[in-house]
């Protein structure tokens, strides 16, 4: 399990540009975002209206 949740923050991390210690840390817990965040975080490419 935990070389799952490693390899899914490696992973979040390459793709979104983010430090892995932050991606990290953001995933040890619930983390929420906005959709604005989440595209200023990397996890999306646009916001869709």
């Amino acid at each position: 399990m935990l070389r799952t949740k490693d390899r899914i923050n490696r992973l979040l991390a390459e793709r979104t540009g983010q430090p892995l210690k932050r991606v990290e840390k953001d995933t040890d817990r619930d983390y929420f975002l906005t959709v604005t965040e989440a595209k200023k975080y990397g996890l999306i490419d646009r916001i869709i209206s």
